[in-house]
């Protein structure tokens, strides 16, 4: 697979969009059930027609539901406000609030994650997967 330059011409996106999903979920799949969501977010001032995220998720639903609920209980607001791409800033969590959010995590799963182990834990979706990814390697 070759790599764009931005000078590249990008008539043909959606088809590197697919080489680049199946290339990403073949580097991931060692690592648990990766779901990938591809989104079309908007236009871009460059020889890119589109710009589109992909997104790679290991946590699997339930998991991700659990975390969810757990984040609304510790913060005291609506679940509905955690989605899994909000970073904790957003909502209203400082650093404190982040480790008893993953401790209340490790009490509920019955897992271990270690002093460093949630340094680079931002959003809901980063935390759901660090759970799975611990979960799994636990069994």
């Amino acid at each position: 697979m070759e790599f764009l330059r931005e000078d590249d011409d990008f008539s043909e996106g959606e088809d590197f969009l697919i080489e680049a999903a199946q290339l990403t979920l073949d580097i991931i799949r060692q690592q648990g059930t990766p779901r990938v969501v591809i989104l079309k977010s908007g236009k871009r001032s460059s020889p890119f027609s589109h710009c589109f995220k992909i997104s790679c998720s290991i946590a699997q639903p339930e998991t991700l539901k659990i975390v969810q609920a757990t984040i609304a209980k510790q913060l005291s607001i609506d679940e509905t406000s955690v989605a899994p791409a909000t970073k904790f800033g957003d909502l209203g969590a400082d650093s404190l609030d982040t480790v008893e959010i993953m401790m209340a995590l490790e009490e509920k799963f019955g897992v271990s994650i270690g002093e460093n182990g949630a340094d680079n834990i931002s959003t809901v979706q980063d935390a759901a997967d660090l759970i799975q990814k611990v979960k799994t390697q636990a069994s």
